[in-house]
């Protein structure tokens, strides 16, 4: 692998700028002139037309046929068929990609334009591999959860953001005169545009907009609405939004007297608040919470369990289909004096089976915080009755932050290689994304968002493949 990196440090290195351009586009290249045809079934809905342009715009073969078969039962996933046609000394491919729904059709697309431009299958008169082979594959997620966790601020600020400021520009955002309906700039549109094809791309389908440190403010009227704009841009690529609250929101916004869960008054207030987001945003996805850590408050101020307060939570968007995010990453509130990486366990281990059923316990992949070396978080042994979440850390707090190139495939496959994804229900990302025209600050750094969201739909692929497949539809070479 050490090799492999400094050979791709090289290619970097001596590859003219303009093949990329500033990096704006990531890897999802440029337009190719000449569009292929494309059959779509489901030409009215909003997904398949995206699958439809995508194609059209960047996949040199013959022909695509997008197909709804719900009897497959195929989920997100998606089956490709493709057959050689000759043309010539060229052969051209005549493709069918087959779904249970049109994100999977949008899946699949993406990942034909991907086999195309990493030379897997090429629809040229090249001498790949495969070249003139045909294609049959059936590809589906192997957790159904796998999420951007953005640590971004209102104010622009992001909290362990080595890429500029972030790419949710509120104030870019325009409210009418009654404090709902919705304009947005044309760069912020363009901007999350570009994020969310990014990220569908990959298969990454949820996406938290603020930081786990979170403002109250964001459960007001006016930033909920300015959140349904960005959900509307999102949805069609399968993206569903989610929010980090601060626990402690009706009082700090100053309904209530007291944030304890167990009172009927803040109860009431976040049914109400979830039936608000909910008739804004239908397909909300919930809530994030980091409570009773660092300074945050939780449960545990009114002598509470964290399932007294998730669970609070879990009833007032349970009607609504969300669940809770509930991070275990709690040390020096009711254990201190003992290893802080023991801690995760002593909180929570005697709360499994405690937590309502739309309760995930989302923790770090170590038990420390997120160090270069740490053995696999304990947290996943001792937990049996809760679903679980492992949050990764996209963004390089300890390993370089922009100014270094490291390539993180290679320690999220070695977590992955004792706690395996079928304990899982969902991959969490910290992003290392801002609003650098390059999006992640360095010009490598690309390759570790990559990297996440080829791991979080199949945690068995390679390092190795992932960096070559980034590398090569990044840079062209």
């Amino acid at each position: 692998m050490k090799k492999y990196l400094i050979l791709l440090m090289m290619v970097l290195a001596s590859h003219h700028a303009s093949a990329q351009s500033d990096g704006s586009m990531l890897w999802l290249g440029k337009p190719y002139a000449n569009s292929c045809q494309v059959n779509n079934q489901l030409a009215g809905n909003a997904t398949a037309k995206i699958a439809q342009k995508e194609l059209e715009n960047h996949w040199r073969g013959k022909s695509v046929t997008l197909k709804i078969d719900k009897s497959q039962e195929l989920g997100e996933g998606y089956n490709l068929q493709a057959q050689p046609a000759h043309q010539g000394d060229n052969i051209e491919y005549e493709a069918t990609i087959t779904a249970s729904n049109p994100i999977g059709l949008l899946y699949g697309a993406y990942e034909l334009i991907r086999l195309q431009n990493t030379d897997a299958y090429n629809t040229g008169s090249g001498k790949q591999q495969n070249f003139g082979k045909a294609i049959d594959e059936t590809n589906k997620p192997q957790v159904s959860l796998r999420i951007l966790n953005h640590w971004d601020n209102l104010d622009g600020s992001i909290e362990r953001g080595y890429a500029g400021k972030s790419i949710f520009k509120w104030e870019e955002i325009k409210l009418g005169k009654n404090g709902k309906g919705g304009s947005i700039s044309k760069t912020l549109h363009d901007r999350l545009i570009t994020y969310a094809r990014a990220n569908a791309s990959l298969g990454i389908n949820g996406s938290v907009l603020n930081n786990v440190n979170a403002s109250p403010k964001m459960m007001t009227a006016e930033y909920i609405n300015k959140v349904k704009v960005i959900a509307n841009i999102l949805r069609p690529y399968g993206i569903r939004v989610y929010l980090s609250i601060n626990f402690a929101s009706p009082m700090a916004l100053g309904y209530t007297k007291t944030a304890d869960p167990l009172d009927k008054k803040v109860q009431q207030w976040w049914q109400k608040k979830a039936k608000e987001i909910y008739q804004t945003i239908p397909d909300f996805g919930g809530f994030l919470v980091k409570a009773n850590s660092e300074g945050q408050p939780g449960p545990g101020d009114y002598h509470r369990t964290h399932a007294d307060g998730a669970n609070m939570l879990a009833d007032a968007v349970k009607p609504y289909g969300g669940i809770i995010m509930w991070r275990s990453f709690v040390y020096g509130a009711n254990h201190k004096g003992e290893d802080r990486v023991k801690q995760a366990v002593s909180e929570f281990k005697d709360l499994d089976g405690k937590f309502h059923d739309n309760v995930i316990l989302q923790s770090k992949n170590g038990p420390l915080d997120f160090q270069p070396r740490e053995p696999y978080a304990p947290i996943f042994d001792n937990i049996k009755q809760t679903p679980q979440i492992a949050e990764l850390q996209i963004t390089q707090e300890y390993l370089g932050q922009s100014k270094h190139l490291t390539y993180l495939a290679p320690m999220w496959k070695e977590f992955f290689g004792y706690v395996s994804p079928k304990k899982l229900v969902g991959i969490a990302g910290v992003a290392n994304i801002g609003d650098d025209a390059n999006w992640c600050g360095h010009p490598f750094s690309q390759a570790n968002w990559y990297a996440f969201g080829r791991l979080a739909w199949n945690p068995s692929i390679s390092s190795e493949l992932i960096a070559h497949e980034w590398l090569v539809q990044t840079y062209g070479c």
